[in-house]
């Protein structure tokens, strides 16, 4: 059975149709990528796959459960994490707090076990420090874990907001526009993360403009044009698409990975 299955999901904003009857799977282990033009429905389906969105047709299984109409916190605890595209962090906090605060889902400790600092809240706080640092230093991140984020450059950032979302220790991590804003190094340096959490035994759903990194760290890509799925299949199939070339009609070859 696949990890996660999208089955004729729709949504709809009053007469806008934004994902249109959109189908395909990922399989655990994978990295899979879905691209598009501007506008083509990417971040609609991003949100209905992580429960920010309820869909007006078809659902979302994930290990054969449903959990389209869920809360977004009850899918998290699942194991589907999401970044976002804008940077979600506390400018004024350092790297490695920042990562600290996002455990909060694998708390042992209730509310009132924290006000007292009982002895399962002291066990929360050594596990959660250790965890932090141990996640900060495997992305990259260990001799900046202690600066303020405000003094990060965008790569870092971009970095620690993956860092957030990987203290909730997800099965399935979805990854908006990981790449975006960065230049040549920092995106190689990205992709080697990205390829480094997927070694971890974390299936990897990502949604980017970056072709040439696409093409690079992708198993499987599906391309959505108009609210709807035109191709699906591996990096070469999908750079000899035709629908996919006629979708980006108007780029040259570099935009599709040549």
């Amino acid at each position: 059975m696949s990890l996660l299955q999208i089955q004729n999901l729709t949504k709809q904003f009053g007469g806008l149709t934004a994902v249109n009857d959109v189908s395909f799977e990922v399989e655990e282990g994978q990295i899979l990528s879905v691209i598009g033009p501007n506008g083509a429905g990417k971040s609609t389906l991003f949100k209905l796959i992580s429960s920010f969105l309820t869909p007006t047709k078809g659902r979302v299984l994930y290990k054969g459960e449903r959990v389209s109409g869920l809360s977004p916190h009850r899918v998290a605890q699942m194991g589907i994490v999401r970044t976002f595209q804008e940077t979600t962090v506390f400018k004024e906090m350092t790297a490695f707090d920042n990562v600290v605060i996002a455990h909060q889902l694998g708390l042992k400790a209730g509310p009132l076990g924290i006000f007292l600092a009982s002895g399962t809240a002291r066990e929360d706080e050594v596990r959660i420090r250790e965890s932090a640092a141990e996640i900060l230093t495997y992305l990259g991140l260990g001799h900046v874990m202690h600066e303020e984020a405000r003094n990060l450059p965008h790569g870092y950032l971009r970095a620690l907001g993956i860092a957030i979302a990987m203290a909730a220790r997800p099965k399935l991590l979805l990854l908006d526009e990981p790449f975006a804003g960065m230049n040549v190094d920092e995106t190689d340096r990205a992709v080697d993360m990205v390829e480094g959490i997927r070694r971890r035994g974390i299936t990897v759903l990502l949604v980017e403009h970056d072709m040439r990194a696409v093409m690079r760290i992708s198993d499987r890509i599906v391309v959505i044009s108009f609210g709807q799925k035109i191709a699906e299949g591996t990096p070469a199939e999908i750079r000899a698409d035709e629908a996919v070339i006629e979708a980006y009609l108007g780029h040259d070859d570099e935009t599709l990975g040549h």
